[in-house]
């Protein structure tokens, strides 16, 4: 009987990481498929731009710093999230993560630990 298992020899992807520790940081088309880190003892508003990003384009953000990180819509863009504040979530405590991830033209859909 042949194995119906097959191995998968293709090398993962490394993750890269943009060390963000400003107050504000407005996404560039560069962050796609990267880790955001965001680390100030303040609080941080990531801005999510329009017409930087493709349908199915994401980028992942961490809160590595005690200051909360918010997320603004840029001119334009929608954003859907389940935070208390739909359209303006947050990342919840310290070392919380999320993805953005664009759904469409200037629409994005936030999901992780948020509040």
């Amino acid at each position: 009987m042949a194995s119906i298992l097959q191995t998968n020899t293709a090398a993962l992807p490394v993750l890269t990481i943009n060390a963000q520790t400003g107050t504000t940081y407005t996404l560039v088309v560069g962050d796609k498929d990267k880790m955001v880190q965001a680390s100030n003892a303040a609080a941080i508003t990531v801005t999510v731009p329009p017409s930087v990003f493709s349908a199915n384009d994401q980028v992942h953000v961490v809160q590595t710093g005690a200051g909360q990180v918010s997320f603004a819509q840029g001119s334009g863009v929608t954003i859907t999230s389940t935070g208390a504040t739909a359209s303006a979530p947050s990342l919840r405590v310290q070392y919380s993560a999320c993805d953005i991830i664009c759904t469409g033209s200037n629409t994005f859909t936030i999901v992780g630990d948020l509040v």
